[in-house]
């Protein structure tokens, strides 16, 4: 068995001894998860569409094994390498957003996706990360009366550009999960509320505009609010899930509402795990959600860099509302939407993305010294000896 003593000064010994391994556990705990879950519900879709039985789990393992080592590379950097990483993030994908409005291929209505080979690639997926980081880094820079950055005017101006690519795509979902996070980074530097009031009047303004403009945003939401006023077949069928699981479910490969749900590998996995593993198992998932979130506000609680705590905490509550949509979709608590469960649905975009950011989240949740990632080294005592007469200090 390798061990690695606290002395060991490679990368790999101090990144053991100073990341946060209850998020790191938590996290591979999460994969875990989702690899059995991918496994119970997959396979009735695959065979649904002619495919091998097999066909989204064997695709799920070729992506869990690059996600662990994104994860793992991404946690070995400093706080100055993730800013560099999250700028080249958010210039690259938005480029490959911007070229998804003219190249991407239309698919339920948007185009969002990059075809690259026999690969698909949604850059959107890919931007969040790093457009949290980034802003965050300006938000920084903007509490800070010494720098000649305009950082608050730049995070506003990425906001309005990243929102503007999503809508014409369009993509509300994932728009409302950005604004969400950037709301709360705005929050957190200590802006007044005078502005976070003009931006919520803002959000609603745009939100009917979106109802007005948009007949499919109108239709989930009428549907959401009025069952009775549109199709809910697949919301009916997520809670007859959640009915029929209990408190233990039904047994592994004993459940029956992956066989007739669209996207039970993908947006509705959660009801696909209520039915065969139960509510206990649900309950758990989404205990280890709010872990995650809530441990990432301890750590950098006392953090003295401004910049650490911003992103760190941007990271946690991206995290923590995409999880929430999509659980609150399951259980008809939010009107329907297309968005995946943090490292549980499958998608190969998704799942590399989300362990991008939580590397970056593990990165900046390292215990530092003086800012700097390395050991919290304790000093030795000082032991004071009294002088003899007649000594010279």
């Amino acid at each position: 068995m390798i061990t690695l003593a606290r002395t060991d000064r490679s990368a790999v010994g101090q990144w053991w001894w100073t990341v946060d391994r209850w998020t790191l556990g938590a996290l591979v705990l999460l994969l875990g998860l989702g690899t059995v879950m991918s496994l119970a519900a997959s396979p009735a879709v695959a065979t649904r569409l002619g495919l091998d039985p097999y066909h989204f789990f064997y695709r799920h393992l070729v992506y869990l094994g690059p996600a662990l080592l994104l994860m793992f590379g991404v946690s070995l950097l400093s706080p100055r390498g993730v800013r560099r990483l999250a700028c080249l993030m958010l210039a690259s994908s938005f480029g490959l957003m911007v070229l998804t409005l003219f190249f991407g291929p239309e698919i339920k209505g948007a185009t969002r996706w990059l075809h690259v080979g026999s690969l698909s690639i949604q850059p959107s997926e890919f931007v969040k990360a790093g457009f949290v980081v980034v802003c965050a880094w300006m938000f920084a820079e903007g509490g800070t009366r010494t720098s000649a950055i305009p950082g608050n005017t730049i995070a506003a101006a990425l906001w309005m550009a990243m929102v503007g690519v999503l809508i014409l795509q369009p993509d509300f979902g994932q728009a409302l999960l950005m604004t969400g996070a950037w709301v709360a980074l705005f929050f957190l530097a200590g802006i007044p509320w005078f502005w976070i009031v003009l931006l919520a009047g803002l959000s609603a303004v745009g939100a009917y505009g979106a109802y007005v403009m948009m007949p499919h945003v109108a239709s989930r939401i009428d549907r959401f609010l009025d069952p009775a006023s549109g199709d809910t077949y697949q919301v009916d069928t997520a809670l007859d899930a959640f009915s029929r699981g209990g408190f233990l479910g039904m047994g592994p490969g004993e459940g029956t509402v992956k066989r007739v749900l669209p996207d039970a590998h993908t947006d509705y996995i959660y009801a696909v795990a209520a039915e065969e593993f139960g509510a206990l198992v649900c309950l758990l998932v989404l205990m280890i959600f709010g872990f995650v979130v809530l441990r990432a506000f301890a750590r950098v609680m006392g953090e003295s860099d401004r910049f650490v705590q911003l992103a760190a905490c941007g990271l946690a509550v991206l995290f923590g509302i995409q999880s929430i949509i999509n659980l609150g979709v399951n259980l008809n608590l939010l009107p329907a939407k297309g968005m995946t469960l943090p490292f549980i649905s499958y998608g190969g975009s998704s799942l590399m993305a989300l362990a991008i950011a939580m590397g970056m989240l593990l990165a900046l949740t390292r215990k530092r010294v003086s800012g700097q990632v390395g050991y919290a080294v304790r000093k030795a005592p000082v032991v004071r000896v009294p002088l003899l007469a007649g000594e010279v200090t």
